[in-house]
């Protein structure tokens, strides 16, 4: 359950967060500016937030199986349409269709990994789900730019359409739904909205919506810093890419472990939204020096501004309980996604008006802001 929870979870990494790899191919193909491909790729993350809820609800209602079947097999067929579109009008609605059926991985396999754990062991295992994120977007930079590059996007599309439609047919055959009990049967605070009477969750989704701006600015933009900024070629940065994005799926699972061993998920999150905002910071420094040191800087910020999620997620889950808990990560990824889709072409914009810089060290700022809102207890 857990590789198949982590698979679904990479195929919308793979999906929503692989279409900015294919800027500069983009941009070639129909003419556009950096904000205007920026927000073109960020189309899918749209249509993600769109749906989340609406999937995390028909989780808690019908089970994972069907939605993850469902789900991932149909963001495998709105690829292949991405990838047979004429224009960037027709291309930008697939791919928002794609983020929309993507989506259903978020809480359906959040809540097939919580269900089938112990809470003791959640956090590391969580962490290694959650590592199926950046796992997917390493696929996406070690694959997408090279192939766009030599043969197009239709081809680069047609490659995720295919890892998609395997690891659907796998979710809608071999997933089996965590036990839980019949509603009528559950206590009374297993039912409960947990929205109510208390405000951990949502100060626990204005954290995320913080951190996750310093994160889809790192993950979508340093394949173009590094070819722009720096003279990389597309190749030596589509592997640095995949390498730092390998890297922020273990420190997902490191930081999910240590949090099982500190038996808290809350103050690890603290500290690491310290690290997110030092490490931005002096990205901003170092670029502006102009030293080859802001390459490794850069490395160290994407791998510390993924950490966070695992830790957020798995807390999220464990509140929402067997009969929220869907619904409370789909708007704990509604909040995400949201934020990294508005990001992304304000983003661009900011590069483009005041520089690279600049840019880093206002979302480093973000994840400052995040630390003193972390809840100081674990449970509400």
């Amino acid at each position: 359950m857990l590789g198949l929870g982590f698979g679904a979870q990479a195929v919308c990494g793979l999906v929503v967060n692989g279409a900015p790899f294919l800027i500069p191919t983009l941009q070639q193909r129909w003419g556009l500016d950096l904000a205007g491909a920026g927000l073109l790729v960020a189309l899918p993350t749209f249509g993600v937030m769109a749906t989340l809820i609406l999937w995390g609800a028909l989780a808690d209602a019908i089970g994972e199986r069907v939605v993850l079947g469902v789900g991932v097999l149909g963001a495998a067929g709105a690829v292949v349409w991405a990838a047979t579109a004429d224009d960037e009008w027709w291309f930008g609605a697939a791919m928002l269709v794609a983020g929309m059926f993507a989506a259903s991985a978020n809480a359906a396999s959040g809540r097939v990994v919580v269900g089938w754990f112990p809470p003791e062991r959640r956090g590391l295992v969580m962490g290694i789900r959650q590592g199926a994120q950046p796992f997917g977007v390493a696929v996406a930079a070690l694959t997408l730019p090279i192939i766009g590059e030599k043969h197009g996007a239709p081809a680069a599309l047609t490659v995720s359409a295919i890892i998609a439609g395997v690891i659907g047919l796998a979710c809608a055959l071999l997933v089996r739904d965590p036990p839980r009990p019949p509603r009528k049967d559950a206590e009374p605070h297993l039912t409960a909205n947990p929205y109510r009477g208390s405000s951990m969750l949502w100060r626990i989704h204005g954290v995320s919506v913080l951190l996750v701006m310093p994160q889809f600015v790192a993950w979508s933009f340093a394949l173009v810093w590094l070819t722009t900024e720096r003279g990389w070629s597309t190749a030596a940065a589509g592997v640095l890419v995949t390498v730092t994005q390998v890297l922020g799926a273990i420190g997902r699972l490191v930081v999910g472990a240590w949090s099982d061993r500190v038996r808290s998920r809350m103050r690890p999150l603290r500290w690491v939204a310290l690290g997110v905002s030092a490490s931005m910071l002096l990205l901003a420094v170092t670029d502006v020096i102009g030293t080859p040191v802001a390459v490794v800087v850069l490395v160290i910020a994407s791998v510390v501004s993924a950490a966070p999620n695992g830790l957020a997620f798995t807390s999220v889950a464990e509140i929402g309980g067997p009969f929220w808990a869907g619904r409370a990560l789909g708007v704990q990824n509604t909040a995400q996604f949201l934020a990294g889709a508005a990001i992304v072409p304000v983003a661009g914009a900011l590069i483009t008006g005041i520089g690279y810089p600049w840019t880093f060290a206002i979302v480093g700022l973000a994840a400052l802001l995040a630390a003193p809102l972390v809840p100081r207890r674990d449970t509400p």
